[in-house]
């Protein structure tokens, strides 16, 4: 049966979509539109090839694929695209010279919708992407313990700023939150309890996750941050906050996530030779490498994190170094047997 019907486009990108979708969705459309193809008998294994063509990388076509079948799921889903397509039936059937009865429509729909069904099927266009288990060093920074010491002792004590910056680096590196979570503290978020210990309070984390840090052997990063509130006479409020030019006045606002990563960028630190400029996220990285490796649980690093997934954690401690993955002597074998057999073959 020949099931073209009028070519309906206007519902592909869905209002108050977000901006990757309405990309993808727009550009798919788009290559529908320059192929003569009707919305409702897309080629995914083509358009998957064109954008291959086009050098895209495979987990970016993957990405597009999946937000072309979700969109088509969801209109699959749709009581009223159903009943849009039986009244556009009726034309269709007319112009291939059916009858139009509500049996005919039905059975004109129903085998356009199953089409459309396999036509969206993943197998229909796979797409093969690469894994990779092991990243090497350069491409996440992650400091060693006395790197990250050289980067807290870079600011100084001096004045104000560099007791503020000590403080904010300080803090990043002892509890692993985020810049975002750093610039919304208060000093109330200070000294906090869980189980008896004193932890630091993230009241809203990434997803609107609140959670508690212990602060465990690390809790000496409240005495810099108390001499920094002390200094700049914070009795209340944002703890960490911007300096007027000269760095003598206090800003009543908090520090932006902007301003902080700016603090970072300000104190370089010898890496493998070379001054390198570490990130807030590679403080973070350094925190949960620093605790795997000093042999705290997995999942309390993903706790303290607040990461979702273990499989996240386990991105941000990394590859294990070499000489941690070294094969034991986990078996036996006699090679006075092999040199007596090289002996007599030679």
């Amino acid at each position: 049966m020949d099931i073209r019907i009028v070519p309906v486009t206007s519902f592909m990108v869905p209002a108050g979509a977000d901006k990757h979708t309405r990309s993808r969705l727009g550009k798919f459309q788009a290559w529908m539109a320059a192929q003569g193809r009707p919305w409702h008998d897309p080629d995914l294994a083509t358009y998957r090839d064109a954008m291959l063509a086009g050098d895209k990388a495979p987990a970016t076509v993957a990405a597009h694929l999946s937000t072309i079948r979700g969109r088509y799921k969801a209109l699959l889903r749709d009581n009223g695209m159903r009943e849009r397509l039986h009244s556009l039936a009726a034309r269709a059937l007319q112009e291939i010279g059916q009858e139009d009865t509500p049996a005919n429509r039905k059975a004109f729909v129903d085998e356009m919708l199953t089409r459309l069904e396999n036509a969206i099927d993943p197998q229909a266009a796979p797409v093969k992407t690469r894994t990779r288990q092991d990243r090497p060093d350069s491409d996440h920074l992650r400091l060693t313990s006395e790197q990250a010491s050289a980067l807290m002792a870079a600011p100084g004590l001096g004045t104000s700023q560099g007791l503020r910056d000590t403080g904010v680096i300080a803090l990043m590196l002892c509890t692993g939150i985020r810049e975002a979570e750093l610039s919304a503290l208060d000093a109330g978020d200070l000294r906090q309890r869980l189980g008896g210990e004193l932890a630091l309070h993230v009241r809203e984390g990434k997803g609107c996750k609140e959670r508690l840090v212990p602060y465990g052997k690390l809790s000496w990063v409240l005495a810099l941050v108390d001499h920094w509130l002390a200094r700049a006479e914070i009795e209340g409020g944002p703890v960490f906050r911007g300096l007027y030019k000269g760095g003598g006045r206090l800003r009543p606002g908090r520090l932006s996530v902007r301003a902080i990563q700016y603090i970072l960028g300000s104190y370089p630190v010898m890496v493998d030779g070379e001054m390198v400029t570490a990130r807030p996220h590679d403080l973070r990285r350094t925190y949960a490498r620093r605790l795997y490796e000093a042999g705290v649980d997995l999942v309390a690093i993903q706790q303290n994190l607040g990461h979702a997934d273990v499989k996240t954690t386990l991105g941000y401690i990394g590859t294990l170094d070499a000489s941690r993955r070294r094969a034991p002597a986990i078996y036996a074998f006699d090679l006075a047997q092999l040199f007596k057999q090289v002996e007599m073959e030679l």
